[in-house]
């Protein structure tokens, strides 16, 4: 297959590399068949300033083994700084529309109209509510105090929540005619937002799903606890199974991870204080073909959604199709070749992964990044050889 495409990723460098670093999580994500990723603003400090974006994609060129860009991130106060984004060599503009690291979350309704309105190039929001989630939270601790879980958290974290913001997004995009592309949906309420059989090429409203939100559910909580602790919440079943639904009729375009390392520390933390988030790049790909296993998503719904899809959505030059001319980023897969997850086989900084004792029928056994053989049955080698993807401004 080609190599996937993932349009959502956080690997905390520079500023919080105890969790991960480029190197260590672009060498898992090509372990796991990902041979492009697009980060995102929310390092330290964050990415708020065309010197600092510039600063990433220097390290990346010294350290990713896969292709990589990197998002401009938005705040309240720096539209100078988000308008002077090169949409031809940067795969969007990200916005915080819920609580963020830093100074990220953008809650002044001025600064989203005139993002909205101004901006020439995609943008990517990330969808919750923050006056409902605060509201939310101060209900359930009154409630249950110290006995507050994780199990709480896709009722504070909760559907209200996502659908007053993604419509939210969805309106002003409307509006001004933006190119917008909502990420990780969590709900099966929002995924009516999407509905529209417009070829993915002539869309201005795109969906994204996430790995953790088509294979969990909130029945979850009760055994990974925190390691399943993500915004948005995973929710209930039904949402679980009306995403997948969305995926599979073209509602929701592509499929990504949102990998999202914190350390075993912190996550071992209460609750409410452990952060949200959890490492995906390495097991992204088998786990689709889990789902195929199951008879659940065709093989070639999965190649559309991680491959095809994310290139043909942020107009990415050559990549995401096995084409003559094309760059030559591939991943062999073996569908019958069972493995179980396990600390031994992780490669996230971070060492741990939701997936630990999970069985997958499918493995990754050879992956190429503009044609270099880089990981070949189980082992990294060469050297890093990621490129800065390229994208068309029209």
């Amino acid at each position: 297959m080609p190599g996937a495409i993932d349009d959502q990723v956080h690997f905390r460098e520079p500023g919080l590399t105890h969790k991960g670093e480029i190197a260590s999580e672009s060498a898992a994500a090509v372990a796991g068949g990902i041979t492009s990723f697009m980060e995102m603003p929310n390092t330290v400090p964050n990415t708020l300033t065309q010197e600092l974006l510039e600063e990433k994609y220097q390290l990346a060129q010294k350290k990713s083994w896969a292709n990589y860009s990197f998002y401009m991130g938005a705040g309240n106060n720096n539209l100078d700084e988000v308008l002077k984004t090169n949409r031809e060599n940067v795969c969007g503009v990200k916005i915080f529309m819920g609580s963020s690291t830093g100074n990220m979350l953008v809650d002044n309704p001025t600064t989203l109209e005139d993002i909205f309105s101004q901006s020439p190039m995609l943008i990517a929001t990330h969808c919750e509510d923050e006056q409902t989630i605060r509201q939310n939270t101060e209900k359930y601790k009154s409630l249950y105090g110290d006995k507050l879980n994780v199990s709480y958290h896709p009722l504070i974290r909760s559907e209200e929540a996502c659908y007053l913001s993604s419509s939210l997004a969805v309106n002003l995009a409307k509006k001004y005619n933006t190119r917008l592309h909502i990420l990780h949906i969590s709900t099966a309420r929002e995924t009516e937002l999407f509905k529209n059989d417009t070829p993915l090429r002539d869309k201005r409203i795109t969906a994204e799903a996430c790995i953790h939100h088509l294979w969990f559910d909130d029945n979850d909580y009760a055994v990974k606890g925190n390691f399943i602790k993500w915004n948005p919440a995973i929710k209930t079943k039904q949402d679980k199974e009306s995403i997948l639904a969305a995926v599979l009729d073209n509602h929701i375009d592509v499929i990504a991870t949102d990998h999202a390392p914190h350390t075993l520390e912190e996550k071992q933390q209460p609750y409410l204080t452990a952060p949200s988030g959890g490492p995906l790049v390495q097991h992204a790909v088998v786990a689709m073909l889990e789902l195929y296993h199951q008879k659940k998503i065709s093989l070639e719904k999965i190649v559309k959604k991680m491959c095809h899809a994310p290139a043909i959505c942020f107009r990415i030059k050559n990549r995401g199709f096995i084409r003559e001319g094309f760059a030559a980023d591939i991943t062999l897969v073996a569908l019958n070749e069972p493995w179980t997850v396990s600390k031994s086989n992780i490669l996230y900084k971070c060492g741990w992964s939701p997936f630990e004792g999970t069985t997958f029928q499918s493995k990754v056994k050879h992956t190429f990044v503009n044609g270099a053989h880089i990981f070949n049955n189980g082992k990294l080698q060469l050297h890093t050889n990621g490129q800065r993807i390229l994208f068309s401004s029209h």
